[in-house]
């Protein structure tokens, strides 16, 4: 079973070259200006979250025109379009876009709606070297008025030489309030594009490091999982999770949690 993969960029809608997840989904449509890509959501929730560009959405017969703007994910806060189960979509090119689509299983009946860069919050998770910068697209973090079933989505920057989700965490198993079953995706993009990264994958059956490239993927229905910058570049992920549930709660690796309880001293001196 793959892990990791890269996924294409050809013109056009781009599926998984393969998919360990009983929930989670993930495409990369990349259209030219004028282009057209129709779908069905079915069972399923998608979020269209716009890496680079302008499209119009359709969406059961409602019209979102030119949403996006950022030239590529380093330049901002993204726009991002919530497509509900049973959803008929049509997304129309302004221009080259390139769009994120995430979906999941979802029973919730909802209208579509926009998320603008103004809905989006940001901040900083970490300290010292593993310091990173997010974006939260679609949590339950102070946005109460964007619905979903089971999607939660974001966005992290991990900075030249520092680590991120770090310490390691898992979230596979159901025992709140101290861990919730989640799968999770981290697509990524490096910038310069000609940079690196890595990412450490491991569970029960595997213990492994993964090279990120621009438009690589690490799955993770289960188990421990982190991402390191080579120094000099910056790395972006697109996160994502699907579970029983919209509630977040994680278990550090017990061997290297340790870490995360110095961060509020390295704060205080001033790392």
């Amino acid at each position: 079973m793959s892990y990791f993969e890269t996924v294409p960029t050809q013109t056009g809608v781009n599926r998984l070259p393969s998919n360990p997840f009983q929930l989670l989904d993930f495409e990369l449509l990349k259209l030219n200006q004028g282009e057209s890509y129709s779908g069905k959501c079915g069972e399923r929730e998608t979020l269209a979250v716009i890496f680079s560009g302008k499209a119009t959405f359709l969406i059961n017969e409602q019209i979102y025109s030119k949403i996006g703007g950022r030239p590529n994910v380093f330049s901002g806060k993204p726009h991002s379009v919530y497509i509900p189960k049973n959803g008929v979509y049509t997304i129309t090119a302004e221009g080259l876009v390139e769009i994120g689509l995430v979906s999941a299983p979802s029973d919730l009946e909802t209208a579509p709606y926009v998320i603008t860069p103004e809905k989006v919050t940001s901040g900083v998770w970490g300290a010292a070297n593993f310091t990173r910068n997010f974006h939260q697209i679609l949590t339950l973090t102070g946005q109460p008025d964007l619905p979903a079933g089971r999607l939660i989505v974001g966005e992290t920057f991990t900075p030249s030489g520092n680590w991120s989700t770090y310490p390691p965490h898992r979230h596979e198993r159901e025992d709140l309030p101290r861990e919730a079953f989640h799968e999770e995706l981290y697509f990524f993009k490096v910038n310069p594009g000609d940079g690196f990264g890595i990412a450490r994958y491991y569970n029960d059956e595997i213990d492994t490091g993964y090279i990120i490239r621009d438009n690589s993927i690490l799955m993770a229905p289960k188990g421990y999982h982190t991402v390191v910058s080579a120094p000099g570049y910056t790395t972006y992920y697109l996160w994502a999770l699907a579970g029983n549930h919209r509630i977040q709660a994680t278990a550090d690796d017990p061997t290297l949690g340790w870490v995360g309880r110095t961060v509020p001293m390295l704060k205080a001196l001033g790392h």
